[in-house]
């Protein structure tokens, strides 16, 4: 089941929004923007439904930091159907914009939409807590600075981005990344991950919060510290 992050500093309208929403999604809330992006970095998010109107950071602001680290689907929401405030919102990051009072059946239509839009995009660009991995440019960086790899790590690395907290077994790596060569073995895998940490490790990216090994299995990208 795909989660939904749920961000509305009123209690009423996330109850709402659970209430519409969690027969088809598990919802995750939060009531400000800063709580909203407390979670997505420790929480695999699908898609955020962002208020606008709210205290202290209001939604444009918060889609922007998000859009900082990361590609998340993001419907704003907002009793404002004025143009100018739609654009707004698009300009800054979202996929969709849909006003108040919100109809059930018009909201889980958007969502679905904007769903399969993202089901064959594939990422090319990944940005997390300052490390950037582009594969248009063919480029890992971190606070600017560029990470000589070879092509197996950067698609390694790569991957653990695209998938954090899935558990990938050697095999079912040498089979993504090497293409199950029967004359590579899993030590190559072991090999591979290790130069990756040594070399992040090199630049002071906190590498071993983040690639952790599963003992017996594989290893993981885990988000959250």
């Amino acid at each position: 089941m795909k989660t939904l992050l749920l961000v509305d500093d009123e209690v009423r309208m996330l109850d709402l929004l659970s209430l519409y929403l969690s027969p088809f999604y598990q919802c995750v809330k939060a009531n400000s923007g800063e709580e909203a992006l407390s979670l997505l970095e420790g929480n695999n998010i699908d898609l955020v439904l962002l208020d606008i109107m709210m205290p202290q950071m209001d939604g444009w602001e918060t889609c922007e930091k998000i859009r900082k680290f990361s590609e998340v689907p993001i419907i704003m929401i907002s009793a404002r159907n004025e143009k100018i405030d739609i654009v707004k919102g698009l300009e800054t990051g979202a996929d969709d914009y849909i006003t108040k009072p919100i109809d059930e059946g018009e909201l889980l239509a958007r969502i679905n939409a904007v769903f399969r839009r993202y089901q064959n995009k594939e990422v090319r660009k990944i940005n997390f807590n300052g490390l950037s991995w582009d594969e248009a440019a063919y480029e890992l960086r971190y606070a600017s600075e560029i990470i000589q790899t070879t092509p197996k790590e950067f698609l390694l690395v790569g991957l653990f981005l695209k998938n954090p907290n899935k558990v990938f077994s050697r095999a079912l790596l040498l089979d993504l990344i090497w293409g199950n060569n029967t004359y590579t073995e899993d030590r190559t895998v072991d090999s591979h991950v290790r130069n990756v940490r040594d070399k992040l490790r090199q630049v002071n990216f906190p590498i071993d919060k983040h690639l952790r090994t599963v003992w017996g299995v594989g290893y993981k990208w885990v988000n959250k510290e």
